[in-house]
């Protein structure tokens, strides 16, 4: 039995979720998300809450439970308050800023690192050594803070790097006389 599965999903206030056609359709104040369903679990709309549960007994059917009723519950969350990640930039001259439609990122390469930020993600620098990544798709903004991370992680010697905000560093010793 899952542990996840087994509990519905609370409707936020100002969200209407429909079930039309094999897809869940979440619209809120942020924006709407669409979820495709499988056939092997069955989701329910009942008052404000989702309920989803298994059809059959079978491995697969187990397995999408609980990890459909945690796609409905992060979608739901999305398009009522949004998700943000935030990043911070570590190191003498690295530094970001937005132009455009573009994120430019000076990481100390030959070159600046040009990123284009993908519809649906909004992407601000507060200070130039801070990012801050919001959106209502949980997936999406996640892979778009692990790419711009990708482009130089944090080093263990010297901590130079981006790193996240909540993300501790451990640190090694340097060469020793």
């Amino acid at each position: 039995m899952s542990r996840v599965g087994k509990y519905p999903v609370e409707i936020p206030a100002g969200v209407q979720v429909a079930i039309a056609g094999g897809v869940l359709t979440a619209k809120g104040k942020l924006g709407e998300l669409k979820l495709p369903l499988t056939d092997h679990v069955e989701t329910v709309v009942e008052g404000t809450q989702v309920k989803v549960s298994p059809r059959g007994n079978a491995v697969a059917a187990r397995m999408m439970w609980g990890t459909t009723r945690s796609l409905v519950a992060s979608m739901l969350q999305g398009v009522s308050s949004g998700y943000a990640k935030t990043m911070e930039i570590t190191g003498t001259g690295y530094r970001a800023s937005v132009q455009g439609a573009n994120l430019v990122i000076n990481l100390g390469f030959s070159h600046d690192v040009v990123y284009p930020v993908p519809p649906g993600i909004k992407i601000s620098c507060e200070r130039p050594t801070s990012i801050k990544v919001e959106g209502i798709d949980k997936r999406l903004v996640g892979q778009v803070a692990a790419e711009i991370r990708g482009f130089r992680p944090p080093e263990p010697y010297k901590g130079k790097g981006v790193r996240y905000d909540n993300e501790t560093i451990r640190r090694k010793e340097g060469k020793k006389k």
